[in-house]
């Protein structure tokens, strides 16, 4: 028997460490449950906080910007790859969600980040956190996948087409911004 999701189900009933779990084993039920549930873009957030503060503590010494800088780069990177995977995923590939279902299933995607404290650890550190950015990245697609309601194709294009989106741009800054520093 197939359980069904509707958005006037109770959810409360669901701590946010149970779907977080869920997020990160790619449950999918856990996936259509914070998709339907409004009221759980506020645990989404969290797990994008805690998993920006366990990245920051993996990469200490690696001389980035703290916790705070961490945090900020999280929620920024969370709205945006949202609105970008939104524009894409239902103008480009015929996808069915709006905004706020795009923000709460990436947003527990980002629960296997947790795991990117490993980081860490000396000679091992590094693998664990690409392990860990596989996982966040297949646990991205099963969110866009479930939230949009396209195929696993459809899903995994639009990651690329998004990651495209937002990565061109960035390059092209950092480049005119190396080619600033070196002039001086």
């Amino acid at each position: 028997m197939t359980e069904s999701y509707n958005s006037e189900a109770p959810f409360a009933r669901r701590s946010l460490v149970d779907r977080a779990i869920g997020a990160a084993r790619l449950d999918i039920p856990t996936y259509e449950e914070v998709e339907a549930d409004r009221g759980a873009t506020g645990q989404a957030a969290a797990v994008v906080a805690i998993a920006a503060v366990c990245s920051a503590i993996g990469s200490i010494g690696e001389g980035t910007t703290g916790i705070f800088g961490a945090l900020i780069g999280a929620f920024i990177g969370w709205l945006v790859w949202s609105g970008v995977t939104y524009l894409i995923g239902t103008m480009l590939f015929g996808g069915t969600a709006d905004w706020g279902e795009l923000l709460r299933t990436l947003g527990f995607a980002q629960a296997p980040g947790v795991f990117y404290v490993l980081g860490i650890i000396p000679l091992v550190g590094g693998l664990v956190k690409l392990a860990v950015a596989i996982w966040v990245l297949v646990a991205g697609i099963i969110a866009i996948r479930q939230a949009l309601d396209v195929s696993t194709g459809k899903a995994v294009l639009t990651a690329i087409v998004g990651w495209l989106v937002m990565i061109i741009p960035m390059m092209l800054l950092g480049g005119m911004a190396a080619l600033m520093g070196v002039g001086r």
